[in-house]
């Protein structure tokens, strides 16, 4: 170093002037969580193919991180609703419920629209030969449920059930209640208002703390399914699968370029942020999984967190875009595989019943093709069709409920901007998104 000092002291540079104030060192870099769930898919994927046994034991890693995160939602849930409702008064709770039905319904017709679209100009089925009698797999299925049953299963019987069953709908209703009635009593319900608040508070560092596992949650999930399923899965039912992909991604756009018109935001700036949960979603094929999250980053983007919490819970029942896009795909290619032609008259009729039947379908096991099994026999369609696609299911629920979180996050951001409670300064507005995830240790 004094010989560098003398040196450029000699021919005259202001060496002693850098040498007192030298330049600050390079921080060093680290990566992001987004960066390192991406790493994390990378090496699943990886080790799925190559080691496809060991990958199959990786399940109960991926279990675990699930678990972690299921246990936070509901509690979450419930305390960011209550402070919301609690502060925004049951008008505004009421008048933002309206929009967001209006929202829901819009985007799951142009998701029926775009499956039903899709499956008849590629025609998928056409040359699919449905093995007779193979529907042994249908039995573990869960059994759809009626309009009536439904309505009448989002009225908990005790808050407690809901929370250990993690009832997300059940909780929402819960929620509202409470939150109307802190709202109702004032000044004597602050001390409850406030503990909601501080609660939620808690839970969104909980939801940080776990997250940190996600890269290797993220990474079992992957190695675990493509173990379990086997590449070779996937080449007899190659064309529904990309059916069904480029349809999710047709509506992706229209999804996007429709809340960029309704509400101006930074379409860069928003899918850069949202990518997180969309990945765990992906790799997890669990919108629970990724809701947490998805409502922190909402908030981070300047969505205010009333609308977080009513509206992406909400949607997490009623607006399935992913779901709904599925069921029209795979109802039409049923048909086509089984020789069976359906005029446009019947598909409409079709894609009708699939709006109805797949509302608040979430908590259902496989609730995707417990709906298509009511929707096949409802059309005298043969079962076989719904049994053929088990054995790929797993690998479309990754692509349905990945559009499932985006569509739920654009339904958030929308409704704000209809609210007026979406400021033009906040970052979702801006060139590039704020830091919005964990740095690496």
């Amino acid at each position: 170093m004094v010989v560098v000092v003398d040196v450029l002291a000699a021919v005259g540079a202001p060496a002693r002037s850098w040498y007192k104030h030298p330049m600050p060192p390079p921080r060093s870099w680290r990566p992001s969580l987004t960066q390192l769930i991406i790493v994390g898919l990378a090496a699943g994927v990886l080790v799925g193919w190559l080691w496809p046994a060991f990958a199959a034991e990786l399940r109960p890693v991926a279990t675990v991180f699930l678990r972690l995160i299921k246990m936070i939602v509901s509690p979450l849930i419930l305390a960011t609703l209550v402070a919301s409702i609690a502060g925004a008064g049951g008008k505004a709770a009421g008048r933002m419920g309206v929009k967001a039905i209006v929202w829901f319904e819009l985007a799951t017709t142009v998701a029926l629209l775009v499956g039903l679209a899709a499956v008849n100009l590629v025609a998928p089925g056409v040359g699919v030969t449905l093995a007779a009698g193979n529907t042994g797999g249908l039995s573990t299925l869960a059994h759809e449920r009626s309009a009536v049953q439904f309505l009448v299963e989002t009225v908990p019987t005790s808050v407690f059930d809901a929370l250990a069953r993690n009832d997300v709908l059940q909780v929402v209703v819960f929620s509202v209640f409470i939150g109307l009635g802190v709202s109702a009593a004032g000044e004597k319900a602050a001390p409850l208002k406030a503990l909601a608040e501080s609660s939620a508070e808690v839970l969104f560092k909980v939801v940080g703390a776990v997250m940190k596992l996600a890269p290797l949650g993220v990474s079992a999930a992957m190695a675990a399914a493509l173990g379990h399923n086997g590449m070779g899965v996937l080449l007899p039912l190659l064309k529904a699968i990309g059916t069904l992909y480029g349809a999710l991604a047709v509506f992706l756009a229209l999804l996007l370029g429709g809340t960029w018109l309704i509400t101006g935001v930074r379409l860069r700036t928003f899918v850069a942020a949202i990518r997180e949960p969309a990945l765990i979603a992906f790799t997890t094929t669990s919108s629970e999984a990724a809701m947490p999250r998805a409502m922190r980053i909402l908030e981070r983007l300047g969505v205010p967190r009333e609308v977080v919490s009513f509206v992406v819970p909400t949607g997490y029942s009623f607006n399935l875009d992913g779901s709904t896009l599925y069921l029209s795909v795979t109802l039409l290619f049923i048909a086509q595989a089984s020789g069976v032609h359906m005029s446009l008259t019947e598909q409409l009729t079709a894609m009708g019943l699939l709006m109805l039947t797949s509302k608040g379908v979430a908590g259902v096991p496989r609730s995707a093709l417990v709906v298509l099994s009511g929707a096949v026999t409802a059309f005298h369609l043969p079962l076989e069709g719904v049994a053929l696609l088990l054995g790929i299911d797993e690998i479309m629920d990754m692509g349905r409920t990945t559009v499932n979180v985006v569509g739920n996050c654009a339904a958030a951001v929308v409704v704000a901007r209809w609210e007026r409670v979406l400021p033009r300064d906040a970052p979702i507005f801006a060139a590039r998104p704020p830091d919005l995830g964990e740095r690496a240790a």
